[in-house]
């Protein structure tokens, strides 16, 4: 009886040990490989209105960290020097500016971008009863903390009514995309990274809107670069 016992036991020993062989190891993926799969990932799918969203391959090694809107407000309280980057995966016009600006940051050797999806962390306004701005749904705290920090680099929220006229909301707006330079806390340079040639965000990109582009990004890139430099030797 105890021998029986004793094999019974062993049996189950045996078959927990090999399914728990099966079982592969959990890996973590870094920041850069996210980043990566998540932008990827609507290659080939198409908007509600039948438009294809553009195609873009993100490097492994790409410099993409991410982070939440008020980890950003809390680097720029504690002085730090970075580029952030927001955008949204399905943001047309983010699509076509990030291979240049990954390529931007590979050329100037710029190890980290940060990373801050916007699409559902920032307010809406509508135009209302006698084209009265009204807020439709409320932004985050970490949004509003941002609009405040970056208010002199931003450019104003307009709606426009059904006659195409332009109304001011009377605050600041993070569009996607912005990559905003940040220097010692101060935030001193914004771009979008678009061609003024591009008029539509999934048109294809000539060689010259690729070029005006990573002139663009790269003007603010080296805002960063350079004031690391300067730091080398102590600030």
């Amino acid at each position: 009886m105890i021998k029986k016992l004793g094999l019974i036991s062993l049996s189950i020993l045996l078959i927990l040990f090999t399914f728990g062989c099966d079982k592969k190891p959990q890996t973590t993926l870094s920041d850069a490989e996210k980043f990566k799969n998540e932008y990827e990932s609507v290659n080939g799918e198409s908007t509600t209105s039948g438009k294809e969203y553009r195609t873009i391959e993100i490097a492994k090694e790409n410099p993409f960290i991410y982070k939440e809107a008020s980890e950003v407000v809390e680097a720029i309280n504690n002085k730090e020097t970075f580029i952030v980057y927001f955008g949204f995966k399905t943001c047309p016009w983010c699509r076509s500016i990030l291979p240049t600006l990954i390529d931007v940051s590979k050329d100037l050797k710029l190890g980290k971008i940060y990373y801050v999806d916007v699409l559902d962390i920032r307010d809406t306004m509508e135009l209302k009863e006698k084209n009265k701005p009204e807020t439709t749904k409320e932004g985050s705290k970490g949004y509003y903390d941002l609009l405040e920090l970056l208010d002199n680099v931003l450019s104003d929220y307009t709606l426009k009514t059904s006659k195409g006229k332009t109304v001011k909301t009377g605050e600041k707006r993070i569009f996607a995309p912005n990559i905003v330079a940040i220097v010692k806390g101060e935030a001193i340079s914004l771009t979008d990274g678009i061609s003024e040639l591009q008029t539509d965000g999934y048109m294809e990109l000539t060689e010259e809107m690729k070029k005006e582009s990573y002139e663009k990004i790269e003007k603010v890139l080296r805002d960063v670069v350079d004031a690391d430099i300067s730091c080398e030797s102590g600030c």
